[in-house]
């Protein structure tokens, strides 16, 4: 089983122990990780998709291909990249892909075939390596905590192009946390955006942090859990630093941790936590003490 790993930009600059975590739990796993070679940013939909399709597609065109030279398929963690990249594909291989590759691939000697496709790391987690292979590879559980996940918006919807679950009623995440023994109770905001989108959280920031708030409050007030599992950089940046924030601001009166799923994977698999989950704003020393007292 080979995939190429897509970094993204903030993930190695700026999360690298969440690259670590994501090469570690999926080499424990039996997969080989391959690296895209030349990968350019992916880029992002505030970027060149909002005022140059073309040149979004030709960058796209180019991850594509430097990974369709390794045979293998891209795995993104990044919503942003993975819906880009994804969406990205579906227009070249359905009318622009030969346009691309003579205006622009072929001056660097490249060429996408369209053989590479774009896999989210809860899609292969879930849908490729299995439940059972994941629980074979614990040596530490979630037993008796409760974990919240937040999805990225990216992957859910539009669910045809990008979707590997249901967009209405989504289980994969929900599946990979109780593979790990967690509980993961149901409360009223479970499918609110993060709110870390970079538009939304430059342009009003009062707005945006009142909108992280409702959420926050409803997970506290409804679950109160131990911690909050992301599977996107962004909502995994947001979501940590900005609790500092609104502590300071007197807005919130507690905190929540907040782990991408392949810190908590890796943790469990017996992972040094100091090596895949060191960056925190948001202490997370309590949680970690759990997962290594519950050993299996």
């Amino acid at each position: 089983m080979r995939f190429c790993l897509f970094l993204g930009c903030n993930m190695p600059a700026i999360r690298p122990d969440v690259e670590l975590a994501i090469r570690l739990s999926l080499q424990s796993l039996g997969v080989e990780i391959l690296d895209i070679d030349g990968a350019a940013c992916c880029p992002a939909y505030g970027t060149f998709p909002s005022v140059d399709e073309e040149a979004s597609l030709a960058i796209s065109a180019w991850n594509l291909a430097n990974a369709e030279k390794k045979g293998a398929d891209i795995v993104v963690q990044c919503g942003s990249c993975y819906s880009v990249l994804k969406i990205g594909r579906y227009k070249l291989i359905h009318g622009k892909l030969e346009e691309i590759n003579k205006k622009y691939l072929s001056k660097v000697g490249l060429r996408y075939e369209g053989k590479t496709d774009v896999r989210h790391v809860l899609d292969v987690l879930h849908n490729v390596i299995g439940i059972g292979k994941i629980k074979s590879s614990l040596k530490y559980s979630l037993k008796g905590m409760k974990v919240l996940f937040q999805y990225p918006c990216h992957v859910l919807r539009p669910s045809k192009k990008v979707g590997f679950d249901d967009p209405e009623n989504p289980v994969v995440f929900r599946n990979l946390l109780e593979a790990l023994g967690a509980e993961v109770p149901r409360y009223s905001r479970e499918m609110q955006c993060c709110g870390g989108a970079g538009g939304f959280a430059k342009h009003d920031k009062n707005a945006n942090l009142e909108f992280l708030k409702k959420k926050l409050d409803a997970m506290k007030d409804e679950v109160d859990p131990d911690c909050i599992a992301v599977s996107c950089i962004t909502c995994l940046m947001h979501m940590d630093n900005v609790q500092a924030e609104m502590r300071k601001l007197g807005m919130i009166d507690y905190q929540i941790p907040v782990f991408d799923f392949n810190q908590l994977l890796a943790i469990c698999q017996g992972h040094d936590p100091n090596k895949v989950a060191k960056i925190a704003t948001t202490p997370r020393d309590a949680v970690i003490r759990k997962i290594v007292g519950n050993k299996i």
